[in-house]
């Protein structure tokens, strides 16, 4: 959009810094602020023209290094598609060359974009740019919702109306409505038709118009981990700036805890959990489509309740930052839980004790470290393979564990 936009509350990451190197690699100015960490307040400055600035050695082609963020790589694969002109290649690290990106690329081409990834179906992606044309695209959206988003936020850019038909289920709802949210923020409407989850609309013509201010809401799936701590310990941790009001699918997750036995107090923009002395933690049997990030936490919790938990629609965890349904049965078998593996699910029967001194292999992988590590709430000593890797989204969060547990 053009003009200037402040962004309050952005976390200083990995994934924020991969796209903020990229928006300087595409010429795109932006003012950080970085005096309240691990907060960062990012001053964009957008352009007349609505898209990316075209390369000024068209003869050159411009390499985004996005390493394994995925919600860099495709939100740009498709806006960059949006340039009227230059030649421009996206690629990550070694397990980014493993994540699907073949149905995003195949709806950008319906669009008439030319780009193209490697036969693998991954990354890297290499890009043509001469703007994009428009029409209808038919894109799965059982693989990730990511997908749509990233071609819903590159609609504007389109010379004609934009139709995006979805020819399966889409999962993550909730990550679409917070984008189409987000772009009615800056003045860009998406129909949704009949509310069905099929078929969006984005007319043309419209324009993205700057807000001038976005505060970024607290991140609900870093919530998760404190929220499960709770209700494993039977501590009390009230967690401010996610609560009824939230736009994130995955406070979801409190409600599961929920329906586990722990107590729960809503507010607008706040939720505080615990769990009573004289409950206990009961299995559950859950459809997490809609939140497969804070369903890896349940799989953690699921080793203090009594009798089994179903975790289902999780097939989108095989092609996360790691192979994470093969992660995650592998690291609670190593804790003594007996787990049945599904295409899509798993089911987890708990131990009679958690076994301690266990070594939990993260994979490189920040949720595993994340999650994993709430083992130690209920006494039981774990240790956490290159616990660094939590710098991908939540840098601090064994200071912040640390700090609870104190």
């Amino acid at each position: 959009s053009p003009g200037k936009t402040v962004i309050h509350h952005l976390l200083d990451s990995d994934d924020v810094r991969y796209m903020l190197s990229a928006l300087k690699e595409l010429n795109v100015k932006v003012d950080l602020d970085e005096s309240k960490k691990p907060a960062l307040t990012a001053t964009v400055y957008g352009s007349d023209s609505g898209r990316f600035p075209s390369p000024v050695d068209l003869e050159k082609t411009t390499t985004l290094f996005l390493g394994n963020a995925g919600t860099a790589m495709r939100p740009l694969a498709a806006a960059v598609c949006g340039c009227e002109q230059g030649s421009f290649v996206l690629d990550g690290t070694p397990r980014m060359r493993e994540r699907p990106i073949i149905d995003l690329i195949d709806a950008l081409k319906q669009l008439g974009a030319d780009v193209s990834c490697s036969e693998t179906g991954c990354p890297p992606v290499e890009i043509k740019a001469k703007g994009i044309e428009g029409g209808t695209a038919k894109v799965s959206g059982q693989i990730s919702s990511q997908y749509l988003s990233a071609l819903l936020m590159a609609a504007p850019l389109a010379r004609q109306k934009v139709v995006l038909e979805i020819i399966d289920e889409l999962v993550s709802v909730p990550y679409v409505e917070m984008t189409a949210n987000l772009m009615g923020k800056f003045g860009v409407s998406v129909v949704n038709e009949d509310k069905a989850n099929k078929r969006f609309i984005v007319e043309a013509g419209q324009k993205y118009v700057s807000p001038g201010e976005v505060f970024v809401e607290g991140d609900a799936s870093s919530a998760s981990y404190f929220a499960a701590g709770a209700a494993i310990t039977g501590g009390r941790v009230r967690i401010e700036g996610c609560g009824r009001e939230s736009v994130q699918g995955d406070v979801r997750f409190v409600e599961v805890l929920e329906q586990m036995g722990a107590s729960t107090l809503w507010e607008d923009h706040a939720v505080t959990v615990w769990r009573e002395p004289d409950v206990k933690l009961k299995g559950v049997d859950v459809d997490c489509g809609d939140i497969p990030d804070a369903a890896m936490t349940l799989a953690v919790v699921a080793l203090y309740a009594t009798g089994p938990t179903a975790i289902r629609n999780v097939y989108n965890w095989r092609v996360k930052e790691t192979e994470r349904m093969k992660a995650i049965v592998t690291e609670l078998g190593k804790l003594g839980a007996d787990v049945e593996e599904g295409h899509d699910y798993c089911v987890i029967q708990p131990p009679a004790s958690v076994k301690p001194n266990v070594e939990i292999e993260t994979y490189d992988d920040h949720r595993m470290a994340m999650c994993f590590s709430l083992t130690a709430c209920a006494g039981v000593p774990v240790t956490i393979l290159d616990p660094r890797c939590t710098a991908k989204t939540f840098p601090t969060y064994f200071e912040e564990l640390k700090r609870l547990s104190t």
